[in-house]
C-alpha cells in the first residue's frame, strides 16, 4: 500500500432479449455492469491469503500466509491483503468487509438476481472467518500480520514470500478504539447479513461485536501501529458512531440508540473512506429518522450536507471535480472515493425515494433520480467514459490497465520450493515494462489524477495500485446498474 493512501427501489429485469445474451446492459450505455459486478468480485478474491478453496476462480493464485500467527501461537490463517502488498491490516480489511456486508443487505435483491448473492456471502465469510480467530478472547485483537518495512523492500507474490509475518495486537495496555470499533461495525452487519442463511453463524459474530464495541469504548485510544501506511487522521470517534449505528440496526435494542444520541457526535463531512465514516453512518440513521425517529435529525442533516457537498450543481459544492468528471480527493487511492461516493448516493437515493423525499442545497432542490445520476456517472467514468476513454478496471472494457501494481499479478508462478532474492525481486518484474502475466481480473486501480492523465506504469502506485475498499464500496451500486430496466 502507497504512504499516502488515506482519508477516507431498482427494478429487477427477469427476462432480456435474446439478442442481448446477457444481463446487466443499462439504459443509454455501452457497459454490461453485469460484467463488471462479476469480476469486481473476482478481484476479492485475489486478494485471499491463507488456505484457498476449490473453488478459486484464479489460477494462477495459490495458498500463502500458511504459518501467520506462528509466533503469537495463535492461528492467523486467512483474511485479505489489503492492496498490492503481502500485508494483512485489520483497519481496512474491516472496512472492506463492512461495506461488503452492507451492500449484501441493502442491495440483496439485486445481487441475488444478478447471480452474485453467494459470492458477496463467501467474500464476507472469508473476511469474518479471520476476525472469529483474530478475537480470541475479550480484549484482545490481533490487529496486522506482516512487516510492512520489510514487505515493500521485497517484491515477491505471497505464495513465496519470505518476509517476517509479525504480529501486532490490541489489548487493554494497548488500546485501538479505531480498530476494535470497525471490527465490531463489520460482524454486525455481517450477522444481519447472514441472519437468513446462517443464523448460529449470525448469533456468534453479533455476540463477538457487542463485546468489541464494549471494548472500544472503555479503553479508549489510537493505535498507531499500523502508520504510516494506515493512519487514522480522523479520530475514532466516526468508528464509534459507524459501529454503534450497525449495531441498532442489527439489535434495536435502546441502548444503542441511546448511545448514538447521547454519547456519539455528528459531523458535517464531505468525503467516505476508510478512514471517515461520519457521512456513511448518517445517511443509514437518516433512515430511521424517516422512519419516525425524530431525535436523528442532525445526523440527517449531515447527511444531506455530504450530498449537497459533493454534488457539481449544489450550491454548496466543495469537492474537486476533474474536467472529465470524476471526484478526485487526494492521489493515492482516489478511486476509493469515487466509488464510496458512489456507494452513498446510490443507496440516500434508495431512501429518499421509499420515503419520498428531495435534499434541500440552498435555493435547489435534489430528487432521487439526481443524486443516482450522479453515482452511474461516477461509475462510468471508471468503466470507460472519461476523457482517455479507457477503463480503469482491470481486464473489462476498452484499453483497461495491464501493469497493475501488484505483486501477485506481476510476478509467474514460480516453480514449487523456489527462494527469491529481494534485491532482484525489483529487477526482474517491478521494473518490467511489460503487461503483468497474470491478469487481476476485476481490480479497479488507484486511477487518474485531478487533471484526468493516467500512466499505466506499475511503479505508479497513486494511479495502479488496487485495494479492496475500492471495490467492496463499488459491489451494490454495480448490482443496481446491472438490474435497471433496458429503453
Amino acid at each position: 500500500m502507497g504512504m499516502f493512501v488515506r482519508t477516507s427501489a431498482a427494478i429487477v429485469v427477469a427476462w432480456l432479449t435474446l439478442f442481448e445474451g446477457f444481463l446487466g446492459l443499462a439504459k443509454g450505455s455501452d457497459f454490461n455492469y453485469k460484467e463488471a459486478l462479476t469480476k469486481s468480485l473476482i478481484f476479492l478474491e485475489a486478494q485471499r491469503s491463507g488456505k484457498l478453496p476449490a473453488n478459486n476462480r484464479l489460477p494462477w493464485r495459490g495458498d500463502s500466509g500458511l504459518q501467520d500467527g506462528k509466533e503469537e501461537n495463535v492461528d492467523l490463517v486467512g483474511g485479505y491483503y489489503d492492496a498490492g502488498d503481502n500485508v494483512k491490516y485489520g483497519l481496512p480489511m474491516a472496512f472492506t468487509v463492512t461495506t461488503l456486508a452492507w451492500s449484501a443487505i441493502f442491495y440483496e435483491s439485486e445481487l441475488k438476481a444478478a447471480g452474485e448473492l453467494d459470492n458477496v456471502r463467501d467474500a464476507i465469510k472469508w473476511g469474518t472467518d479471520y476476525f472469529l480467530k483474530a478475537y480470541p478472547k475479550k480484549n484482545l485483537l490481533y490487529v496486522q500480520v506482516g512487516d510492512p518495512v520489510q514487505d515493500h523492500m521485497c517484491w515477491v507474490r505471497p505464495e513465496n514470500m519470505e518476509t517476517p509475518r509479525t504480529v501486532l495486537k490490541i489489548d487493554d495496555k494497548n488500546p485501538g478504539t479505531e480498530i476494535a470499533a470497525e471490527t465490531s461495525a463489520a460482524m454486525a452487519s455481517s450477522s444481519i447479513a447472514f441472519r437468513g442463511v446462517n443464523r448460529t453463524y449470525a448469533r456468534r459474530l453479533l455476540n463477538k461485536a457487542k463485546l468489541l464495541f464494549d471494548f472500544a469504548n472503555s479503553r479508549k485510544g489510537t493505535f498507531d501501529g499500523e502508520c504510516p501506511f494506515y493512519c487514522s487522521f480522523s479520530g475514532y470517534n466516526d468508528e464509534l458512531l459507524w459501529a454503534a449505528t450497525w449495531l441498532y440496526k442489527a439489535t434495536r435494542k435502546p441502548r444503542y440508540l441511546n448511545y448514538i444520541q447521547e454519547e456519539t457526535m455528528s459531523a458535517s463531512v464531505a468525503e467516505f473512506s476508510w478512514d471517515l465514516k461520519y457521512a456513511a453512518a448518517e445517511i443509514i440513521l437518516s433512515q430511521f429518522y424517516f422512519e419516525g425517529e425524530k431525535s436523528l435529525e442532525a445526523f440527517k442533516n449531515n447527511a444531506d450536507s455530504f450530498i449537497c457537498s459533493n454534488l457539481p450543481d449544489s450550491p454548496y459544492h466543495q469537492i474537486y471535480i476533474t474536467p472529465g468528471g470524476m471526484i478526485h480527493l487526494r492521489d493515492g487511492a482516489n478511486t476509493q472515493y469515487v466509488t464510496g461516493t458512489a456507494h452513498l448516493f446510490s443507496v440516500y437515493s434508495d431512501i429518499l425515494a421509499r420515503f419520498n423525499q428531495k435534499i434541500v442545497c440552498g435555493d435547489k432542490q435534489f430528487d432521487p433520480d439526481h443524486l443516482m445520476a450522479f453515482a452511474k456517472q461516477q461509475m462510468d467514468y471508471l468503466l470507460g467514459k472519461n476523457p482517455e476513454g479507457r477503463s480503469y478496471m482491470v481486464g473489462f472494457g476498452n484499453n483497461p490497465p495491464t501493469q497493475a501494481h501488484h505483486r501477485g499479478a506481476s510476478i509467474p508462478k514460480l516453480p514449487e520450493g523456489s527462494t527469491v532474492s529481494c534485491a532482484m525481486s525489483f529487477v526482474y518484474w517491478f521494473n518490467r515494462r511489460e503487461a503483468n502475466p497474470n491478469e487481476l481480473t476485476g481490480a479497479f486501480v488507484g486511477g487518474p489524477d485531478r487533471n484526468d492523465n493516467f500512466d499505466d506504469h506499475r511503479w505508479d502506485s497513486s494511479k495502479t495500485e488496487p485495494c479492496t475498499y475500492v471495490n467492496s464500496l463499488s459491489i451494490g451500486v454495480l448490482s443496481k446498474l446491472a438490474m435497471q430496466p433496458l429503453a
